[in-house]
């Protein structure tokens, strides 16, 4: 079984060839790119493709690898031993399933998505390595040992906020999102907007990319908040000469919210934009 991407996610060639090649090794895909190029989505379409229960874990800075395997809530136990609830004497009521038993236990093969790996402590990923390896774990309290029925696709994505240990990254099969080019964008907006006009596309493109191209701007807008952009450039009817003389040297764009998400930035266009005027008087 082979991923040919979805109508709704232009997956690239090099992306399709990492996923079946992470299948094939049976190894987690480690996904790295800017925020907002579709890390998250892809396991959304890798299940939607395959025709596989998508399980997500979203990671906290305060999430534990154990609370993927289970949690034991000793506390409650304790509660209904002194009410003399008769649940106490299975210590198994007490056991609070996590996505990774969640995903071992399934009868058909699922995709078992870790999104955000880095927001979690540095020791996270080194806590999940033989887990993750062997597709198995200890449950202490029933002294059990649960194995995964069907090896489940791991997708695991990270926004590079921390480096990964290298036994990890050893253990995964590695592919960095490329931020889309052009033509790739475009087909980005044809599955967003089928009906948007050519004109308006090629017209916020060039803006889109020379805001992308300001040298000292602090997030430089990403796809998801292009998409976003256009959606407003729509709703608002926009007209086309706006755009056409949207140079980012001679003003900021229309609607700039959608695309800068600080002051910082907001401010340095400003400056670009007042300065290239002045000299331009």
């Amino acid at each position: 079984m082979k991923f040919e991407g979805t109508e709704n996610y232009v997956a690239t060639d090099d992306l399709r060839m990492a996923v079946d090649a992470a299948v094939a090794l049976q190894r987690p895909l480690l996904v790295k790119g800017e925020p907002g190029t579709g890390k998250t989505m892809l396991a959304e379409q890798v299940a939607q493709s395959m025709g596989m229960r998508l399980i997500q874990w979203h990671i906290k800075s305060t999430t534990k690898a154990q609370q993927g395997l289970y949690e034991y809530d000793a506390v409650s136990r304790l509660r209904d031993s002194q009410l003399g609830n008769e649940k106490v004497n299975d210590i198994a009521n007490y056991l609070k399933k996590g996505k990774l038993w969640e995903a071992f236990e399934s009868e058909e093969q699922v995709v078992l998505l870790i999104d955000e790996i880095d927001k979690a402590d540095i020791e996270f990923p080194n806590d999940l390595l033989v887990e993750i390896d062997k597709m198995e774990f200890f449950v202490y309290e029933t002294g059990e040992v649960v194995k995964a029925k069907q090896r489940p696709i791991v997708i695991i994505t990270s926004n590079n906020e921390k480096e990964l240990p290298d036994a990890f990254l050893r253990r995964c099969f590695f592919h960095y999102i490329s931020f889309p080019s052009r033509e790739t964008m475009i087909q980005i907006i044809d599955v967003h907007f089928p009906t948007i006009k050519a004109d308006l596309v090629r017209d916020a493109l060039d803006v889109f990319f020379d805001v992308r191209q300001v040298p000292g701007l602090k997030k430089k807008p990403s796809t998801s908040e292009l998409v976003d952009w256009l959606k407003l450039l729509m709703a608002d009817d926009i007209p086309d000469e706006v755009l056409q003389s949207g140079d980012t040297r001679q003003a900021i764009p229309p609607l700039y919210g959608a695309l800068l998400k600080n002051e910082q930035d907001v401010h340095l266009l400003e400056r670009l934009a007042f300065m290239t005027r002045r000299k331009n008087a």
